[in-house]
C-alpha cells in the first residue's frame, strides 16, 4: 500500500475555538462558517507538509437530526470528494455524544492498519491522548492543527495533547479569518447612533457600579426585562439622547390602532394619550380620521383660521419603514475582557463579568425577541449549550484552572443579570 496523509477534524473542537478567535466567545452559534474554503487549505496543507498524497478527511460531528442523522449543511459536506462524514449524536439536553469515541477508535484502529503514515489531528481535546499514544506505537506520526490565537500560539488545546504529539501547527490566520465571519446583526436593524443606554443610577452596568450605587441585578426575577420596557416596574436603564441639536417634538401615531414607537414630547405615550381628546385646531396624525379644521366666525378681530389640511390616504413611507423587531442586541458588548492576575487564585468579578457578557453578545448576534422571551421564561435554567460556553470561555480565561462552585454560581448570576439588560433592535 502505497504511503499517505490523513486529516481528523473535530468539528466541536473547531467551531469552539475558531469563535473564540472570531468574537471572544466559544458559542458556536455566534459564527457563519465556510467549510469549503477551509477542508480545501487543510488538503493543500497536509500534503504540501508529509509530502504524501492525501487519503481523505474524516469529518467528526454531531448529526444535527434526531437519530444522529446529518443536517442539510452536513449532507453538503459530505458529498465534497474526499470528505467522510463521521456522525456522533446529540443528547436530550443538546451536548454531542460519541463524538470523541469515533475519533479516537478511528485512529487506533487505522494506525495499526497503517492505512496513513502521517495524521493531521484538528482537535484540542485531552481526551485524545491515550488514541495518539497508541497510534504513534504503530508508527505513525500525529500532529495537531490548532485554530491559532491572535499571537500564533495554539487556541484551547490540552496541554497533556499538545505534550504527546509528534507536532504541532496552527492553521493559517487567512483561512480561517475567511471561512468564519461573525453573525452579526444587519445594520439596517441597529438603532441610531442618536441614543445610548444609560441606567438609572448612573451607573454602566458593570459589578463596581452596582456595588457603589448598592444596586443588585443578579436575580433573573428582577433582571428579566428589557432596558428600555417602559411598562416594567423594574426598568434597570433608560434612553437619553447624546449631546446635539434639540429633538424635534413628535407625536404619537396610529396605523391601524397600533401605536407608533416614537414618543411626544421625550416620555413614552400613555392610555391617557390615546383617551384625551384633541383640540379642534389641532390637525389629526397622519392614517388617523380626525374632526378636521376648526371652524372660525369671520368676524373675529386677530384670529386667522387655520390652514386645512388633507389627511393622506395611506401612511407615509416614514411610518412603514418602522418595522417590527427582528433582532435583540447587548449594550455595552464591544468592553475587553480583562486577564486574570496570575497571583490571585480565584477568578476576579471583573474577569467573571466580562465572560458572561461576551457570551451574552455572541447569542444576541443570531436571537430574535421570540427566543429572548423563551429563555427568560426558563430562568433560572441556563440552556445547556450557554452554560458550557460560560463554563469553557472562564475556564480558559484563568489557564483552565478548575472552577469552584462560587465562580460557577457568579459567573451564572452575571449572565442573567446581562441577560436583562438585552434590548429588540
Amino acid at each position: 500500500m502505497r504511503s499517505c496523509c490523513a486529516v481528523y477534524v473535530d468539528v466541536g473542537y473547531l467551531l469552539a475555538a475558531a469563535a473564540t478567535r472570531v468574537t471572544g466567545s466559544s458559542l458556536r452559534r455566534g459564527i457563519q462558517a465556510d467549510y469549503a474554503s477551509l477542508i480545501e487549505w487543510l488538503v493543500a496543507h497536509a500534503e504540501a507538509d508529509s509530502g504524501l498524497p492525501l487519503l481523505r478527511v474524516n469529518w467528526y460531528d454531531a448529526g444535527g437530526r434526531p437519530g444522529g442523522m446529518p443536517d442539510a449543511s452536513q449532507d453538503e459536506i459530505g458529498q465534497i470528494p474526499g470528505v467522510k462524514l463521521r456522525l456522533g449524536r446529540l443528547s436530550y439536553s443538546g451536548e454531542q455524544k460519541g463524538v470523541d469515541v469515533r475519533i479516537g477508535l478511528d485512529l487506533a484502529i487505522q494506525a495499526r492498519q497503517r492505512i496513513a503514515d502521517v495524521v493531521y489531528l484538528v482537535s484540542g481535546d485531552d481526551d485524545l491522548t491515550e488514541a495518539v499514544e497508541d497510534a504513534q506505537s504503530h508508527g505513525v506520526q500525529v500532529v495537531i492543527l490548532a485554530v491559532p490565537r491572535h499571537d500564533e500560539r495554539p487556541l484551547a488545546v490540552s496541554k497533556h495533547l499538545l505534550r504527546e504529539v509528534d507536532r504541532t501547527q496552527v492553521i493559517d490566520q487567512a483561512a480561517i479569518d475567511h471561512a468564519f465571519k461573525p453573525t452579526a446583526i444587519p445594520e439596517s436593524l441597529i438603532p441610531s447612533l442618536g441614543v445610548v443606554d444609560e441606567h438609572r443610577d448612573g451607573s454602566d452596568g458593570s459589578p463596581e457600579a452596582d456595588r457603589q450605587t448598592g444596586s443588585s441585578n443578579e436575580s433573573p426575577l428582577t433582571t428579566g426585562v428589557l432596558d428600555d420596557d417602559p411598562a416594567s416596574p423594574h426598568p434597570s436603564s433608560t434612553r437619553r439622547p447624546l449631546p446635539g441639536p434639540p429633538r424635534e417634538r413628535r407625536r404619537t401615531v396610529r396605523v391601524h390602532g397600533v401605536a407608533g414607537a416614537e414618543d411626544v414630547g421625550g416620555r413614552a405615550p400613555t392610555p391617557a394619550d390615546s383617551a384625551a381628546p384633541r383640540s379642534a385646531t389641532e390637525p389629526a396624525p397622519v392614517g388617523v380620521p380626525g374632526p378636521g379644521p376648526a371652524r372660525v366666525d369671520p368676524g373675529d378681530v386677530g384670529e386667522q383660521a387655520p390652514a386645512a389640511t388633507p389627511a393622506p390616504s395611506a401612511p407615509s413611507p416614514a411610518i412603514l419603514a418602522r418595522r417590527k423587531a427582528v433582532g435583540v442586541a447587548l449594550p455595552g458588548a464591544a468592553a475587553a475582557i480583562p486577564s486574570p492576575s496570575p497571583d490571585d487564585p480565584s477568578m476576579s468579578l471583573a474577569v467573571v463579568d466580562a465572560v458572561a457578557r461576551q457570551v451574552v453578545a455572541a447569542w444576541c448576534s443570531s436571537a430574535t425577541p421570540d427566543a429572548l422571551a423563551e429563555l427568560k421564561a426558563a430562568a433560572p435554567v441556563i440552556p445547556s449549550e450557554l452554560d458550557r460556553a460560560l463554563l469553557v470561555d472562564l475556564s480558559s480565561r484563568g489557564d483552565e484552572r478548575d472552577l469552584d462552585d462560587a465562580t460557577r454560581h457568579q459567573i451564572r448570576a452575571r449572565f442573567w443579570h446581562h441577560v436583562g439588560r438585552v434590548r429588540p433592535v
